[in-house]
């Protein structure tokens, strides 16, 4: 018999899927396509937040104390560059969310973005695995559905 066991969803009850009609089938296969397709956009998040933790971690280790004074373009916006120059490369402003930002050493700095690469990336790996048993259980309803649908142009 189909069921979901508490190793394929740990926190939900064990489910006879053959006990359920078709039509609570597609509600809880509905239900799941939401889940899933939330759990992909949280993956694209993620690994989007991971790539601007990555990019500013490689952009503090090229900082160094010899660049002080020395001439850049600021960036505006992603298509407007203004001069400046670099002063006191020890120290860097941290974006540490919703428009937050902390003064850090360069090397505290390096720090968090480490932290940070570590966490995303553990919690992309939670996401992706909820995903997959998500996944798992969404392919045996659609067993459960075909063998019903089966039974049923038997019995007519």
């Amino acid at each position: 018999m189909a069921q979901i066991s508490a190793t394929e969803a740990p926190n939900m009850q064990q489910i006879d899927l053959m006990s359920l009609s078709i039509q609570q089938l597609q509600t809880l296969k509905s239900q799941l396509d939401a889940e899933i397709n939330f759990f992909t956009e949280s993956v694209g998040q993620l690994k989007t937040t991971l790539n601007k933790f990555h990019t500013s971690k490689e952009c503090l280790d090229t900082i160094n104390p010899n660049m002080n004074d020395r001439n850049v373009l600021v960036p505006l916006t992603s298509s407007l560059y203004v001069p400046g120059k670099l002063v006191n490369c020890d120290e860097v402003m941290i974006d540490i969310g919703t428009r937050y930002y902390v003064k850090m050493a360069s090397g505290q700095a390096t720090d968090y973005f480490v932290r940070k690469i570590d966490f995303v990336t553990k919690q992309n790996g939670k996401i992706q695995q909820l995903s997959k048993e998500k996944q798992a259980i969404r392919q045996a309803i659609l067993e459960v559905i075909e063998i019903k649908l089966q039974q049923a142009q038997r019995q007519s």
